[in-house]
């Protein structure tokens, strides 16, 4: 039950603003879950974490990642499958 961001990101950062979630953080970040600090998941590019991604679900009818996405880079995430 999430997306993904594939190397095809210009790291433009569009998508960071639109997630209800703050699932979504620049490269080489860490980022945050249930308070505790973790490594970057990429350093190349934006990355969407798994654990806090809801694809916008009781937010929006479709993420709003992929809706302001100039280059069409966020896919679903294959191992993380909606359920």
């Amino acid at each position: 039950m999430a997306l993904l961001i594939n190397e095809e990101c210009i790291n433009c950062g569009a998508c960071e603003p639109s997630c209800p979630n703050t699932a979504i953080y620049p490269n080489g970040e860490p980022y945050e879950v249930d308070g505790k600090k973790l490594d970057a998941l990429s350093a190349d590019f934006y990355y969407i974490v798994p654990e806090k991604c809801t694809e916008c679900i009781g937010f929006y009818d479709e993420p709003q990642c992929k809706t302001v996405c100039p280059v069409d880079c966020i896919v679903p995430d294959p191992n993380n499958p909606r359920k």
